[in-house]
């Protein structure tokens, strides 16, 4: 089940993607479902690094398709096959006569997502990595099972939303970005996964109107040149955008509801710059607070960037806060 909000200034416009297009992305997932499809994605350095062991072959499996992003000659796959990725509209004719996939399929806690191919240079790029499954155990781990409201902020693929709903059962998911590639994806993926959900095209928290007893969020949190939406955290070495996020994703929760965060933040002079200024800005009271290191050192090749020549690595860190009192 999907809906669609508006909300005065901040519309809401359709996921891109055409019906069927997204009819035939949804039979592609119940295809790859029975016949037991299964790929983990790496980080973009590693995906890389393999890429480069391959020598540059071509795909021989689907996993190579929709996993490695390889390209493919049709005959690697069986009729059924080609004809969903046909109908899902998710091939591209390279100048050297294969097909390759703007799309890959990664499996996160025991449920399917679409997400971009490799490699994800494109500003509207939906990114899914390791980050996503770090989140996603964070989330089992810490979140409130009896939840009815959930809210996926920055959704991406969804991940973080769809295993919380998968979790806390019968209840409702926003899922909330502003990317439009992002919600198309993400909704498909929720479908997919049996999730009652809704769409918002916002850019930052604060745009929204509802309250919620359950949010989810993974901001972006690198250094970007670029500046690309899913990638660039701003300022604070990456930080910012946690920070931003944090603060308005506060005023969106009802009494006694929960806010779980998972996020890169850069070490500088052995301080964490994030929690340094979340200690600054969090309220002083009305919040139970939890901030932990979850990974000491996270995409280190990012170090060799000249932005980063003050940084002496980069933690994955998870923040659980409550709101207490009536």
């Amino acid at each position: 089940m999907i809906e669609e909000k508006n909300q005065g200034s901040a519309a809401i416009r359709a996921p891109i993607g055409s019906a069927k297009q997204r009819e035939g992305l949804f039979h592609l997932l119940q295809l790859l479902e029975a016949r037991h499809y299964t790929f983990v994605t790496p980080t973009p350095a590693t995906h890389a690094r393999v890429l480069v062991n391959r020598g540059g072959r071509p795909a021989t499996d689907l996993r190579d398709i929709l996993g490695w992003s390889l390209p493919f000659s049709p005959s690697v796959l069986d009729a059924e096959l080609r004809a969903a990725l046909a109908a899902a509209e998710m091939l591209v004719q390279r100048d050297d006569g294969l097909l390759q996939a703007t799309l890959r399929v990664s499996r996160v806690e025991g449920t399917l997502f679409l997400h971009s191919a490799y490699p994800t240079t494109a500003a509207d790029s939906v990114f899914l990595g390791p980050d996503s499954y770090r989140f996603a155990k964070l989330i089992i781990g810490r979140m409130d099972t009896g939840a009815r409201h959930i809210l996926d902020y920055g959704a991406g693929a969804g991940v973080g939303g769809i295993v919380a709903a998968r979790v806390a059962r019968g209840s409702h998911l926003t899922l909330a970005d502003i990317n439009p590639r992002a919600l198309f994806l993400a909704s498909i993926n929720a479908e997919h996964a049996g999730v009652a959900h809704s769409v918002e095209q916002v850019s930052a928290p604060k745009e929204l109107t509802d309250s919620f007893d359950q949010i989810v969020t993974h901001p972006p949190f690198m250094i970007d040149a670029d500046r690309r939406a899913y990638r660039d955290g701003g300022d604070l070495y990456g930080g910012q955008l946690s920070l931003d996020w944090t603060l308005q994703a506060l005023a969106l929760l009802k009494p006694k509801g929960r806010l779980i965060l998972h996020t890169g933040a850069s070490v500088v002079d052995g301080q964490d710059v994030l929690r340094t200024a979340l200690a600054e800005h969090l309220p002083a009271i009305g919040f139970e607070i939890d901030y932990s290191e979850l990974d000491p050192d996270i995409f280190g090749d990012e170090l060799e960037k000249p932005t980063y020549a003050d940084v002496e690595r980069i933690a994955a860190v998870g923040l659980v806060i409550r709101r207490v009192g009536l």
